[in-house]
């Protein structure tokens, strides 16, 4: 299940409209690494199931990496979708949710791609 943790919460409760504007918030650290891990644990689940796939099926130098490609950024829509209109209260960058992790599963893409293409279509 892909789910995010909410880590702002308000500092005080404010009792002018001036002051609620103003007002800062406190992060929950604990939170904030959930979600990493989260996006973290997304990504390494994708390179892991695109790689085998492109090692299935046969794909090789470019093709190989535009694939990739396409599922990373198949991810991140789920990721911004899944964040919803009010992303900043579970991560702290909206950016994040597009680059957090992308070189990390590229080794793992690259792992399961070439070891499911030599099982498959080389041995």
């Amino acid at each position: 299940v892909l789910q995010l943790t909410n880590f702002t919460t308000p500092d005080v409760v404010m009792n002018t409209k001036d002051e609620a504007e103003a007002s800062s918030f406190v992060y929950n650290e604990t939170a904030i690494r959930a979600n990493f891990q989260m996006i973290g644990r997304c990504r390494t689940a994708l390179a892991l199931l695109a790689g085998a796939t492109a090692g299935i099926l046969g794909l090789t130098g470019l093709a190989g990496f535009v694939f990739y490609l396409l599922a990373s950024v198949m991810m991140s829509f789920v990721l911004t979708a899944t964040a919803g209109v009010h992303w900043e209260n579970y991560v702290m960058s909206k950016s994040m949710l597009w680059t957090d992790g992308i070189a990390n599963g590229l080794i793992t893409y690259v792992l399961f791609w070439t070891f499911l293409y030599g099982m498959i279509h080389v041995y």
